[in-house]
């Protein structure tokens, strides 16, 4: 039997006994995904979170391992296959990301990362003569064990128990870390739904609050908002100047996709497209970054130099809405110190973001009582704080360079 042990920061020894996992992970459409940050621009806030997406995936699996085996303990039967299916379904579920990671989707490619997943998937199972058929099923939905689709995507799944852990220990925000132990040693399956033992309920509780934690303490912290905004305006930048006719220096397969726009359909009609997707991963980005450092163009010079150098734009966030008379303020400054009126849009950036913990429209997490009554964790009478975790909270931004703020 082919063994594999992967030792990872989190977890200890991941090991991996599929003989096909072991292929998975070792292709090079997977490899890939170690040349993608798993947390985008985060690192100029915490200088510790540059992992990738790849360690991201191993962990998930990992996570998914020991959940199925838990819930095998509790007397559901899962078959072997169903069970290494499940393992395939998570350890690829990200695939389709592109360079850093959500701070470039829809930037770069106006196509959702989990449509890409999907693509590269179907592309991998012809590969592998249809092997990979079950775990499809399970990462679209379709299998007819809804159960399986729930542990990949939903509010409680390995995605998020693995990224709410590793992101907290890379990025030393102790605050944000979840007891994925606990959760996952009181998983179930009731009625073809996973759902948590009642004495799982504070588990649940602090999962939550540490999610809502980590979005506002880190995924949208202002001054990595600030970064990330800087980093999408260099690519509507360029692709603004190729609109104009500018040429810039640039990678041939880079220059494809700023050149161009493709919708989902493009890439489910052009097989060339996707093996071109592959070809693109931070350093690409990183590359022309440097390259445009002194492009000649202004605005693209403040933008790229002021990611080099840590020129951040200043970033104010507030729960009030930005006024109109403030953005005319901060426009008339840059027309005054030399910008045009059509470089507003790549250097005055606002708008805003939003989270909430748990939304309990969505399919919920669902609690099973000692009773046996199954309940919406919304409805737990003892989680005072399930109220706020589900308001969604909404914050408005404005960015621009220091020298007008």
């Amino acid at each position: 039997m082919t063994y594999k042990m992967i030792n990872d920061p989190i977890y200890g020894f991941v090991t991996i006994d599929s003989p096909l996992i072991l292929e998975l992970v070792n292709h090079p459409i997977f490899l890939r995904l170690s040349r993608i940050k798993q947390m985008g621009c985060s690192s100029v806030v915490y200088p510790g979170a540059m992992h990738t997406r790849f360690s991201h995936a191993l962990g998930a699996m990992h996570l998914m391992k020991s959940a199925i085996e838990s819930i095998v303990r509790k007397g559901t039967e899962i078959s072997k296959e169903e069970k290494e299916a499940a393992m395939i379904a998570i350890l690829l579920h990200d695939l389709g990301h592109g360079p850093f990671s959500h701070a470039l989707e829809h930037v770069l490619i106006n196509v959702h990362h989990e449509e890409l997943s999907l693509f590269l998937m179907e592309k991998m199972n012809k590969e592998f003569d249809g092997k990979l058929n079950m775990a499809i099923q399970m990462f679209t939905g379709k299998y007819h064990r809804k159960f399986f689709h729930q542990m990949v995507s939903s509010q409680l799944d390995m995605d998020r128990l693995d990224y709410l852990q590793r992101d907290c220990f890379f990025s030393g925000v102790v605050e944000g870390s979840v007891g994925a132990d606990r959760i996952i040693r009181m998983l179930d399956v009731h009625n073809d739904e996973i759902v948590v033992l009642e004495k799982g309920i504070y588990s649940i509780d602090r999962f939550l609050n540490a999610r809502r934690m980590m979005y506002w303490q880190v995924y949208l912290h202002k001054t990595g908002l600030a970064a990330e905004l800087m980093l999408q305006n260099i690519v509507k930048r360029a692709k603004y100047l190729y609109t104009q006719g500018v040429e810039l220096p640039c990678d041939e397969t880079l220059k494809f996709f700023l050149q161009n726009t493709f919708t989902k359909e493009d890439f489910e009609q052009n097989d060339e497209l996707i093996d071109k997707y592959l070809k693109i991963d931070d350093f690409d980005i990183w590359h022309i970054i440097k390259t445009w450092e002194n492009s000649g163009d202004k605005v693209l010079e403040v933008l790229t130099k002021g990611i080099l150098t840590r020129r951040l734009f200043n970033c104010e966030m507030s729960i009030e809405k930005i006024e109109a008379e403030k953005l005319k303020t901060v426009e008339k400054e840059l027309l005054s110190i030399g910008f045009l009126p059509s470089d507003l849009p790549f250097l005055c950036l606002h708008g805003d973001v939003s989270n909430s913990a748990y939304t309990s429209a969505k399919q919920g997490i669902k609690v099973k009582m000692k009773t046996g009554e199954v309940i919406d964790i919304s409805e737990a009478s003892d989680l005072p704080n399930i109220e706020v975790l589900t308001k969604i909270v909404t914050k408005h931004y404005l960015c621009q360079p220091k020298v007008v703020s």
